[in-house]
Formats: C-alpha cells, sequence, structure tokens
C-alpha cells in the first residue's frame, strides 16, 4: 500500500510587527532578511505567524495569535467578515485604506512602469462605503461551508446554502444571512429564493458531483431604480421555475426584469446559453448625465455606477478634447466610455473583443441619438492593424481600458507606431498598467495620474493615466 506524504510542517514566527499594506490585499512583514505576505492583519499588529509557504525570496504565513492591534484597525460591521472572501479590508477605516490604494498606484508605477517621481493627484473617493455594487452573483450549493465553531458543536445543521464560494474552494459555498454590498431589495430577493426553494423541496446545486437544479442567482440593481434577477438551472422543470419566479413577481413588483437559463454545462458561465425573459423586459437601463445604457443580462458595466460616473467623467476631462479630435475606443466593452465622449468629438471608434458587447454599444448609441461611433469586435492585437488603420483614420486621441492583464505587447507596439497625440489609459489594475506604461515610455511622457476607489473594503482600485506623444 502506498504510504501518504506526510503534509509538511512550517515553523511559527514569534512577536513579528507588521509594516505595511503590499499586494492583493496582504500585508508585509519582516524576518532575517525575508520579506513575509502576511493574510487577515493590519499596519501596525504584532502577532505570532504560521508559515504556510516557504519561497527562496519570501515567507507566506497567516497569524494565529494577537500580541498587539494596530490603531488602523476598526470594528468590522459584517457578520461574515474573515470567512467570506469579500470585503477584506473591513477591518482598517476608509481613510486608511485610500491612503495604501493611493500608495499602491504610486508604488507600481515608480517599480514596474519606471515612472520617477511624478505626482499623483489624490484619489477619489467613493461617496458610498457600503451598499455600492449594481451587480452580485450568488450560487447555490447543497454543501454549505462550516464554520470550526459550528462543527464543534455538533449540531445538525442545513447544509443548503445560497451564499459567495469560500476562498479557494470550488465547492464550498458560505451562507450569507445579510450582504453591504448591494442596495435592497438585493438581499430580500435572496432570502426569499432561498426560503421558496426549501418550502418547495428545489434541490440545491452539488458541484462535486454535478447535480441537482438550482445554481446560481443573479442580481442587477440600476440606479434608475430597474431591478434584474436571473435565476440559472441546471436542467429545464418549466414547473419549479415559473413557481419561484412567480412568486419574485408578486411579492417584489420593484423587479423590472426576471429572466432564466437553463444550464447544463460544467460551469456557471452563460454568455453562449438563452436567457428566457419571464417577466417584465429583458433588459434594464443606467443612467449617466443625460445619456442611458441598456445593460442586458449578458453586458458588462461598472459594478459601481456612481463611482463609474466619476472613471468616465475624469477619463473624458483627461483627453482634452475640443470637438475635432478622432478617439480610438479601446477594449470599448459596452461602448460606456466611447458613447460618453462622443458628443466631445469628431468621432469615436470602439473595438471590443466580446461580439455581444458590441451589439450592446452600437444599442446604446442608437438609444442616445448618437451618430458618430463605430463598433467592431475581434482580438484587439489582430483587429488593430495597418488596414483598419487606413479605413478609419489615424486616431488623434487613444482611450484604453484593458481587462485586468492589461495589453499585449502587440497592442503596446501598435500605439508605439500609431503616435496619437495622447493616450489616456485607464486600469483596474495598476500593476499590468504600469508595465504597459514602461512598453511606452520611449514616445510617450505621462502627464497625469488619477486613482479611483471603485471597491471600498476592498484592495482593488482604478487608475487613469495621461500620456502625451513626446516632441
Amino acid at each position: 500500500m502506498r504510504k501518504q506524504k506526510k503534509k509538511k510542517q512550517f515553523e511559527i514566527i514569534r512577536n513579528i510587527r507588521i509594516e505595511e499594506m503590499a499586494a492583493e490585499g496582504k500585508c508585509l512583514a519582516r524576518h532575517e532578511n525575508l520579506v513575509i505576505f502576511v493574510k487577515d492583519v493590519a499596519p501596525g499588529d504584532v502577532v505570532d505567524l504560521q508559515v504556510t509557504k516557504q519561497k527562496k525570496n519570501f515567507l507566506e504565513a497567516a497569524p494565529v495569535h494577537f500580541h498587539e492591534y494596530s490603531e488602523l484597525r476598526i470594528e468590522p460591521f459584517c457578520e461574515h467578515f474573515g470567512v467570506c472572501g469579500g470585503c477584506k479590508w473591513q477591518h482598517i477605516g476608509y481613510d486608511t485604506q485610500l491612503f495604501y490604494k493611493q500608495k499602491q498606484v504610486k508604488d507600481n508605477l515608480e517599480r514596474i512602469g519606471k515612472i520617477g517621481h511624478k505626482p499623483v493627484n489624490a484619489i477619489i473617493g467613493s461617496e458610498k462605503t457600503t451598499y455600492y455594487r449594481n451587480k452580485l452573483e450568488y450560487t447555490f450549493s447543497n454543501n454549505s461551508w462550516l464554520t470550526s465553531e459550528q462543527i464543534k458543536s455538533g449540531q445538525e445543521y442545513d447544509r443548503n446554502a445560497l451564499g459567495f464560494h469560500i476562498p479557494g474552494r470550488f465547492d464550498k459555498i458560505l451562507d450569507i444571512k445579510h450582504c453591504y454590498l448591494q442596495p435592497e431589495p438585493s438581499n430580500n430577493i435572496r432570502l426569499a429564493v432561498r426560503q421558496y426553494a426549501k418550502m418547495h423541496g428545489l434541490v440545491f446545486f452539488d458541484m462535486v458531483k454535478m447535480q441537482g437544479f438550482l445554481r446560481n442567482l443573479i442580481i442587477r440593481t440600476a440606479n434608475t431604480g430597474d431591478v434584474m434577477v436571473i435565476l440559472q438551472v441546471y436542467y429545464e422543470d418549466n414547473e419549479a421555475v415559473f413557481g419561484l419566479l412567480e412568486q419574485l413577481k408578486n411579492s417584489f413588483p420593484e423587479i423590472t426584469s426576471l429572466q432564466y437559463v437553463v444550464n447544463p454545462k460544467g460551469n456557471e458561465t452563460f454568455h453562449d446559453l438563452e436567457v428566457i425573459c419571464y417577466h417584465g423586459e429583458p433588459y434594464i437601463h443606467e443612467q449617466m448625465e443625460d445619456l442611458r445604457f441598456r445593460v442586458g443580462p449578458k453586458s458588462f458595466y461598472q459594478t459601481n455606477s456612481d463611482q463609474a460616473y466619476e472613471l468616465y467623467r475624469l477619463t473624458r476631462e483627461m483627453a482634452g478634447l475640443t470637438g475635432s479630435e478622432l478617439v480610438y475606443d479601446l477594449y470599448t466593452g459596452a461602448g460606456t466610455i466611447a458613447n460618453f465622449v462622443a458628443r466631445q468629438c469628431k468621432a469615436v471608434i470602439g473595438v471590443e473583443y466580446v461580439e455581444s458587447a458590441i451589439v450592446d454599444a452600437r444599442i446604446n448609441s442608437q438609444i442616445n441619438n448618437i451618430t458618430n461611433t463605430k463598433f467592431y469586435a475581434g482580438d484587439m492585437k489582430d483587429v488593430l492593424n495597418d488596414a483598419f488603420i487606413a479605413e478609419h483614420g489615424q486616431p488623434d486621441v487613444i482611450i484604453t481600458d484593458p481587462p485586468r492583464a492589461g495589453m499585449h505587447p502587440d497592442v503596446v507596439e501598435k500605439l508605439n507606431q500609431l503616435k496619437a497625440k495622447r493616450i489616456v489609459y485607464v486600469s483596474c489594475n495598476p500593476a499590468t498598467q504600469a508595465r504597459d506604461l514602461e512598453g511606452l515610455s520611449a514616445n510617450y511622457e505621462v502627464t497625469q495620474i488619477q486613482p479611483v476607489d471603485m471597491f471600498p473594503q476592498t484592495h482593488h482600485v482604478e487608475n487613469i493615466v495621461t500620456l502625451e506623444l513626446k516632441s
């Protein structure tokens, strides 16, 4: 019989003072010339650390005992804090969060982007620090996560859960009682769905055995008051689905778009599946200034509507448009930025990989009577070629808002060749943004840096950079 490999036991390091925030929301400490990345602590804490991972130049660790708590700490407001994977910075005040987000931007630009000592504008904080999201996705599971206290109690628990994945576990869902991320009726809808499902014996999904009925619940709440609910089930059962949706329709008249999707796949993505509208319209609307943006079940829209407006307003301002420019909007998504700046320039050409998003972008131009936009779908590095430039013209200004991975090296090289007089780079990942800026540094100079906080209680930060073509 094959012997089971014994799990390596790492040491405990005692009385370590946590120094500062580091990447991905972890904190940094030092011990015997080694950097230690630590989760679930705050700068100023003095702790004993259990090493969890050992590399040549650094360690990873978790706290096992606190000798002293940091003065930066505040009391977390959510009962799920420390177990749920969201809102990991609840234990430090919002001003402290903003300080470290701004520092993260500055450090990345200097260390990775080689942008020396450029002033960084004061970060734009979010007026709402709770209930700021317009979209949440909840997962059904018949195997809910139990805390160590629950396990020790020896009690029997209902293992059906509707909530969020435990970090690092695809098969474990934390049953959420109240979430502070999305305004009502989000919590009430989730609780009503869970109660109805249990009362009527609807089977919560088993992610290991890939069996069960209820899979996923998406709730979108727009700043116009529109509410979209999408129920995802594993197989077709109209009686069960219609019963639940009818209950929601009657209990929540504020739902303006009630939809469902049958998904027999091995994952919860449904971009390639039909979404069926049971009640109301198959979309909702978000408002930004006098523009309305249609958001369908598969549409991307920034998940903090209020801060999305600040982000796009600053992007438009930093683009310095006078009305005569040809603008290329790269990674345009549903055309939100393109349509938002269209009235301040001669024309906008938007490019996006996801074809359904381009359909949304064109619709958003139509419903706002915007006629100077054109949108194209395809891989950016393939679409943005010499023939495309020859057809649409040399851009005066380029706005680029890539995904977290940043821009492909071929796209960076193409921007160097195009030599637009100005580039405005919007990023949700200052590290990859800094890498791309370094790639543009031969031809462009960074002239303005503006962080924007879209996600309070987390380490994530957006950043806008203006680059001017060197003379």
